[in-house]
C-alpha cells in the first residue's frame, strides 16, 4: 500500500516515514501544497495523509483539488484543534481528522480503517471520450481544439457521472448529490440538465453514446469501448 505523506515539517515526515515503511507501507512525501497535489496525480496512492497548514496551497485547497478525480481516503493530521478547522476540512472532502501531538498506535489505527475503503471507478484527473477530454483536476472541458463552458451545476452532474463510470447512478442519487436531499423527487431538473450536457458532449445528442438513460432507474456513463 502507497502513502502520500504531506507535511511541511520534516521532523513529522521523517517519523511518519520510519513508523509508515517499518509496517511494510509504501510512503511518498511531499513539503507543500503543489508538491503535494502533484503526487496525488503522479504517485497513484493508496491513501492521502495531509497537513492543512502548508506553503503553496493549503490543506483545504489541496483536498478540494483532489476531489475533483478521486475518492482516494484523505486523513488529516494537524494542529488546529478548532471545531470549525475539522468541519472544513471534512466538508471539503476529508475521510478523517487527527490532531497533532497524535499517537503512533492511533494513526496505524485510522490508516487501517481508511484503507478498508474502496474508491470510486474513476480515479484518474483525465477523462477521455469520443473527441472530448474532461481535466478534473483543472475543471477544463475540451471537444476537439474547443473548449466547452459548462455551468457550475452542469460540471457537477458531469463529475458524478465520470466517477461512477460504467456503473447504473440512480435519479435519486444524482438530484441528491448535485441539487441536494430536498430535491430528490424533482426530476425535471434531471432530465434538462442531461440533455444539456449531451448538447455539448455527445455526436449526436438525440441517440447518445455515452450518457445513457436506463428507463425508470437512472443514468450510466459509457466510454469507449477500448478505454
Amino acid at each position: 500500500m502507497r502513502i502520500l505523506i504531506a507535511d511541511d515539517d520534516p521532523q513529522i515526515l521523517r517519523a511518519l516515514r520510519i513508523t509508515l515503511g517499518a509496517r511494510g507501507y509504501e510512503v511518498i512525501t511531499a513539503t507543500d501544497g503543489r508538491a503535494a497535489l502533484d503526487a496525488a496525480i503522479s504517485g497513484h496512492p493508496d491513501l492521502i495523509v495531509l497537513d492543512l497548514g502548508m506553503p503553496g496551497l493549503t490543506g483545504i485547497e489541496v483536498i478540494e483539488a483532489v476531489r475533483g478525480w478521486s475518492q482516494v481516503p484523505i486523513l488529516v493530521v494537524s494542529g488546529r484543534t478548532e471545531s470549525f478547522d475539522k468541519v472544513d476540512a471534512l466538508d471539503a472532502g476529508a475521510d478523517d481528522y487527527v490532531t497533532k501531538p497524535f499517537a503512533a498506535d492511533e494513526l496505524l489505527a485510522r490508516i487501517r480503517a481508511l484503507s478498508r475503503r474502496t474508491p470510486a471507478a474513476t480515479d484518474e484527473p483525465t477523462v477521455r471520450f469520443g473527441e472530448v477530454t474532461v481535466d478534473l483536476s483543472a475543471r477544463v472541458v475540451t471537444r476537439g481544439s474547443d473548449s466547452v463552458r459548462l455551468t457550475p451545476t452542469e460540471w457537477r452532474l458531469l463529475e458524478v457521472l465520470l466517477r461512477g463510470r460504467g456503473r447504473l447512478i440512480t435519479r435519486e442519487t444524482l438530484l441528491r448529490e448535485v441539487w441536494g436531499p430536498q430535491y430528490t423527487s424533482d426530476t425535471g431538473y434531471l432530465r434538462l440538465y442531461l440533455a444539456q450536457l449531451r448538447k455539448k458532449l455527445e455526436p449526436e445528442p438525440s441517440t447518445p453514446r455515452y450518457f445513457l438513460t436506463e428507463p425508470g432507474m437512472g443514468y450510466r456513463f459509457r466510454g469507449d469501448p477500448e478505454d
